[in-house]
């Protein structure tokens, strides 16, 4: 039995000293030690610059990848003072570059508005990166300052000269802190695409040095700001009016919004707070939806178009929907350092007031724009109805609620949901043999007939009328739709699993639009998973091997000799339940894809491209990424 240790004084506290303690617990500055937090010390310095951006000192920001696993990101603003600090007797560079909550962003006079409030970004950055170097001009003076894991290698000092202003910083992130070692281009390049439609004007500079042989650079630069952004997200949808832009200033805040109906169902409404994705929202989001009701609903009211007195609800107004809010204000109160919701309440009543007016006066000035919104929203108030019906029977029938479960769900023994699996398949045979082979006590199988409904291409009420739909909903337990309902899931493991073919890949992908349009928390929070069956059995003797891949499979033949068995699955229906447990249920030897959105306009675009009614985008997608498919059945 382990002795207790009673003795508990002083000498047992902890003191981390300078930037120790970021290095101790990552996690609390950049969110995570994975992609998230390996990518968001880019975000760190970027933002810096924007901030400079913002406060009209700089034009342009150049963010390269290096061959030696670094980031530089350089802009031409003011550059970071490098004077010494009249009470610390330090260089303001180093200050700032080693010492939480140290910046010029706490009293509102060299920034008005920012999005790093916290005084840690670089910092922090300097913290968790094995290399750190920062070059700053300014007052003819080129100043160098270095550091390794958040301790400096030596004083600021002068290198040379400087004609010009600006800041540039180069780090390489510490290996013994994050579990990856690679920049995304693609998810860099999204960001920073975002960050040019929010700053109207600034040009942002992006390379890839990488690979000598695979270099690639593109600029981003809008003039249009946040009303080309609404074009970009719908530029594979039919567009039912022109854009809807406006942006204006109360006192320190201002607002701005673009916004555009389309053809299609589904919503797409981004919020940002200083250039800061605040992907749960917050008050600005709340005050744009309710002035957006307000104004529909006034118009429709004067113009007769709502009858028996009938109102637009919310949800009404969202079908379709594609619009993007945007709001610089001093002090904006973020929900921790990697910032997700703004928490400014007073935000909501100066949103919703300026929306409201420029909305209302925007649907008198243009009666066709104001009816092409109305209708959408009248035929989407149909269906809604229509579907109330559908999610009444779906709550009734709701295993939570003490009814029956779908018949064809095969359920486990285990009740606590984070120890529990449901395998989503495809036909009665592959359904009967994953049935017969799965551990009972935590693996669920719901075997589901055929393909499911495109609910690209589909209003909620049809959605709801799909008995296989209805049959995963219910199993799931969550609801749907605004109705979802997370806490209510029944496992926390959703796999599905398909045949290794055409017909399988497109199940997958009409299950995956469901989750990703209507049920997008299951996605967001990690609960999606698709399973990996084997392509290949090799077989020599009494030596059997389970084979992925056609590479491998090569690979493996060259190295088996001659009278290998080679045995192509071209459907899960072809495996015995035994094999299908030991290659893909079984939790020591499966394999599994876990669905992830890093990305939401462009997982939007994508569902848009092979899912929406649109055929040219599918198309031209389908020419560009054919040679890039590979186990093609036809």
């Amino acid at each position: 039995m382990e002795e207790k240790n009673h003795d508990y004084t002083a000498k047992d506290i902890q003191v981390l000293e300078g930037l120790e303690a970021v290095r101790k617990r990552p996690a609390m500055y950049i969110g995570d030690t994975s992609s998230g937090g390996f990518h968001h010390l880019v975000y760190e310095v970027i933002d810096n610059s924007i901030d400079e951006a913002q406060a009209g000192f700089c034009t342009k920001i150049t963010v390269k990848l290096l061959p030696a696993g670094e980031a530089e990101i350089s802009d031409n603003g003011r550059g970071i003072p490098t004077d010494i600090h009249p009470k610390l007797n330090k260089s303001a560079l180093e200050i700032i570059s080693t010492t939480l909550h140290a910046g010029g962003k706490f009293d509102n006079k060299a920034y008005k508005v920012s999005g790093g409030l916290h005084g840690v970004g670089l910092s922090v950055v300097n913290a968790l990166s094995e290399k750190f170097q920062m070059r700053v001009k300014r007052d003819g003076k080129t100043h160098f300052f270095e550091c390794s894991r958040g301790k400096r290698l030596a004083e600021v000092k002068v290198i040379g000269e400087a004609q010009d202003t600006g800041t540039s910083v180069l780090f390489k992130p510490d290996h013994e802190i994050f579990s990856i070692n690679e920049f995304s281009y693609e998810t860099l390049e999204n960001r920073l695409r975002e960050l040019a439609f929010l700053n109207k004007g600034l040009t942002i500079e992006f390379s890839d040095e990488r690979d000598a042989e695979k270099k690639k650079s593109e600029a981003f630069h809008y003039e249009g700001g946040l009303e080309e952004f609404v074009k970009y997200i719908n530029r594979n949808k039919e567009p039912l009016h022109q854009t809807i832009y406006f942006e204006k200033q109360e006192g320190a805040v201002i607002v701005e919004l673009a916004l555009q109906y389309t053809s299609t169902y589904n919503e797409n409404v981004f919020s940002f707070a200083n250039n800061i994705n605040t992907h749960e929202g917050g008050f600005h989001l709340a005050g744009f939806k309710s002035a957006l009701t307000r104004s529909a609903n006034d118009y429709a009211k004067t113009n007769n178009l709502v009858k028996n007195g009938g109102k637009l609800s919310g949800d009404d107004l969202k079908e379709g929907l594609a619009a993007v809010i945007s709001v610089k204000l001093p002090n904006p109160q973020f929900e921790g350092q990697t910032k997700t919701k703004l928490g400014n309440f007073e935000i909501k009543g100066i949103v919703d007031s300026i929306v409201y007016e420029k909305l209302k006066a925007y649907f008198e000035e243009n009666p066709p724009d104001a009816r092409a919104v109305i209708s959408k929203a009248l035929f989407a108030l149909q269906a809604r109805e229509a579907a109330q019906k559908a999610k009444d029977l779906i709550r009734r029938k709701s295993a939570l609620e003490g009814s029956v479960l779908p018949g064809k769900l095969a359920d486990c023994s285990e009740r606590d949901p984070a120890l529990c699996e449901i395998y989503i398949v495809e036909g009665d045979s592959a359904g009967g043999s994953s049935k017969q082979g799965r551990d009972r006590r935590f693996q669920a199988i719901l075997p589901l007939r055929g393909k499911i409904l495109n609910v690209e291409k589909a209003q909620i009420n049809k959605i709801l009328s799909s008995n296989e739909i209805r049959n995963l909903i219910t199993a799931l337990g969550t609801n749907f739709g605004d109705e979802f309902n997370l806490s209510k899931l029944r496992y926390h493991k959703i796999i599905v699993m398909t045949d290794a073919d055409v017909d399988g890949a497109h199940i997958r992908t009409l299950l995956l639009t469901l989750f990703y349009r209507h049920m997008k928390e299951l996605v967001e929070r990690g609960f999606i998973y698709i399973a990996r069956p084997p392509l290949y059995k090799l077989k020599k003797g009494k030596t059997e091997i389970y084979v992925y891949s056609d590479s491998e499979k090569d690979k493996l033949l060259s190295q088996m000799g001659s009278d290998v068995s080679v045995q192509r699955y071209k459907g899960l229906g072809e495996m015995n339940p035994r094999q299908l447990w030991e290659t893909t249920m079984n939790p020591q030897n499966r394999m599994f894809y876990r669905v992830a959105v890093e990305d939401a306009v462009k997982a939007d675009e994508l569902f848009t491209i092979l899912m929406g009614e649109v055929v040219e985008p599918r198309k031209k997608f389908i020419e560009e990424h054919a040679l890039e498919v590979k186990n093609l059945d036809v």
